[in-house]
């Protein structure tokens, strides 16, 4: 089974070697990186990883305009996409973690009954207090989540979906396959949640803006959970502030967006069952001198960005407010406000 993975990078050198040494361990046999704007290296590491194979590197198309959709409009004409039996499209501080048989993608297809697309259900993994960037796996650091089935008070969470090559494809989200236009009921495609479920039908057919790329969280990790390791570190959140969004112009991440994924209240050690095996697959990619050496690169390069960003007066009273930020998200704590209790 060929299944391609499909993601836009800008500035994540640090980071490269561990997402795709842990989705080749579940099943993925070709990447496509679309990379825009890298002062840290990760540019070199991904052209020198596709100069050995099962890895292809290309510029992000964009002009201006939003990196990740042109992406992946463009991601749909290139062969390593065209000839996957599967697509899969995620961003590297997104793990997908699987509950069944061997652990891989082919067993979470089994399990679902192989339908035409799967979209697995976000769990946002906190900080949970760790400040200091280490040169080590992520899934290994952060262990601490929301409650699965709740985030920033709704029921509702985000997905991201796998892909069959035979969907009735409109065009590739960065969530979801949208269906070509006027697609009759009849050809409408098996489409399952993360516990091989039919997804409900307003998802399916994009009916309901609120809900174009979630659905309800409860029951629906049964077969996996996307784990979203969307803060890090503290030094390595205040790196991705000055990036600024790898996926569109113009969005920052604040306060806000910290204190939404950085609730801690849920421990879920799950995905360290293939811990084992990751560290000895990016040892293999570190076998290679010129490889190893590239990733010691961007991690000096991240390293250097974090003191040269504290340095500066302003981030060092970013630094101070997210480590003073109140524990639960904004929502909850107007919602405990409302209610007349204390957080």
């Amino acid at each position: 089974m060929r299944i391609t993975a499909v993601t836009c990078v800008k500035n994540e050198g640090p980071f490269l070697l561990e997402w795709i040494a842990y989705n080749r361990l579940i099943g993925v046999t070709d990447f496509l990186f679309y990379s825009n704007d890298c002062t840290d290296g990760t540019d070199a590491l991904l052209d020198a990883l596709a100069a050995r194979g099962g890895v292809s590197h290309l510029p992000n198309p964009a002009q201006g305009r939003a990196y990740q959709m042109e992406a992946l409009k463009d991601c749909a004409h290139q062969s390593v996409v065209k000839d996957a039996d599967w697509l899969w499209i995620a961003d590297v501080d997104e793990f997908l973690n699987i509950h069944v048989g061997d652990h891989s993608i082919p067993a979470l297809i089994d399990a679902c009954d192989n339908p035409q697309a799967i979209s697995v259900t976000f769990q946002f993994f906190a900080n949970a207090g760790v400040t200091q960037f280490e040169d080590r796996p992520v899934i290994a650091q952060f262990c601490q989540s929301h409650n699965p089935d709740v985030w920033c008070g709704e029921t509702a969470v985000e997905v991201k979906s796998l892909t069959r090559r035979d969907f009735p494809l409109g065009y590739y989200g960065a969530h979801r396959p949208f269906m070509k236009k006027n697609t009759q009921a009849e050809a409408r495609p098996r489409w399952s949640d993360g516990s091989g479920r039919q997804v409900p039908h307003k998802f399916l057919v994009a009916a309901n803006p609120r809900r174009i790329r979630r659905f309800p969280a409860k029951g629906a990790r049964t077969h996996a959970t996307l784990n979203h390791y969307a803060l890090r570190s503290l030094d390595s959140y205040l790196v991705k502030t000055d990036r600024g969004d790898v996926n569109r112009e113009h969005r920052d991440f604040d306060a806000t967006y910290w204190r939404e994924r950085n609730d801690a209240a849920w421990e879920d050690r799950s995905i360290l069952r293939m811990l084992p095996a990751l560290e000895r697959e990016l040892a293999a990619l570190k076998s290679d001198p010129e490889i190893a050496r590239l990733h010691a690169d961007c991690v000096a390069r991240h390293i250097a960005r974090r003191d040269a960003l504290m340095a500066q007066a302003p981030y060092q009273d970013m630094r101070r407010q997210l480590q003073e930020a109140p524990p639960l998200p904004p929502q909850e704590t107007a919602l405990l406000e409302k209610l007349g209790v204390r957080a």
